[in-house]
């Protein structure tokens, strides 16, 4: 119970302050995490990083991955929120999206979730990790209130199908289309950290955005 609290004080420590003072400090955080997989003899496999069974559970969870674009695209569409960033700017940005949304999964699921599923019942391991994951948002309320319950929903389908990819695709796709439909000044440029409060200096000719600042989950993004 321990070890994921003290990596989640880490992760929070390095979105608040280390990465501004040592940004390579980043490196530590995956570094631990695998090196706690090695002394537990977990392989990837069980961790959820398989093929094997992608394919039957893409075709599974199409009906759900639908709504997931045409959801927020009928939105943008209806309140004229869509970002210009052109089709090219869309796949660019989903391409790029894909591996952060696998990283964040598999620290949401395949080491906090799989931690505290080993000392806590099913469901309070499911609230925990959800919690810590949205609180890693912080302060950003927009991005808390959408990764609060999409987090406890991805513990649920973790759970079920033991796949890190159909996540992360997932997750991918939900980040990008927020990105492309809700404006700024709700979603702050999905900025978290001590980034949220200068998104107004840089849309309003302030100084500018802080180094390192972005839309990527733990270190700045759903």
């Amino acid at each position: 119970m321990l070890e994921p609290l003290l990596m989640f004080g880490l992760i929070v420590a390095y979105i608040w302050k280390l990465r501004f003072l040592y940004p390579i400090s980043w490196v530590a955080i995956p570094a631990l995490m695998l090196l706690s997989h090695v002394r537990r003899h977990e392989k990837p496999h069980v961790l959820g990083f398989r093929l094997d069974n992608l394919g039957l559970l893409l075709k599974e969870f199409a009906p759900l991955l639908i709504p997931m674009v045409a959801l927020p695209a009928a939105a943008g569409a209806w309140f004229h929120t869509f970002r210009q960033i052109g089709f090219d700017g869309i796949l660019l940005s989903l391409a790029a999206y894909l591996p952060w949304g696998l990283a964040q999964e598999y620290a949401l699921n395949g080491y906090f979730l799989n931690r505290f599923d080993a000392v806590l019942s099913r469901r309070t391991a499911s609230m925990l990790s959800a919690l810590l994951f949205c609180a890693a948002h912080a302060p950003n309320y927009f991005l808390m209130g959408v990764t609060l319950p999409l987090a406890w929903c991805a513990t649920m389908v973790y759970r079920r199908t033991s796949n890190l990819y159909l996540l992360g695709f997932a997750h991918a796709i939900i980040g990008v289309m927020l990105f492309l439909v809700v404006p700024d000044s709700v979603s702050h440029h999905l900025r978290i950290g001590p980034g949220f409060f200068h998104f107004h200096d840089v849309h309003l000719g302030g100084p500018g955005p802080i180094a390192g600042e972005g839309h990527f989950g733990f270190i700045g993004g759903p």
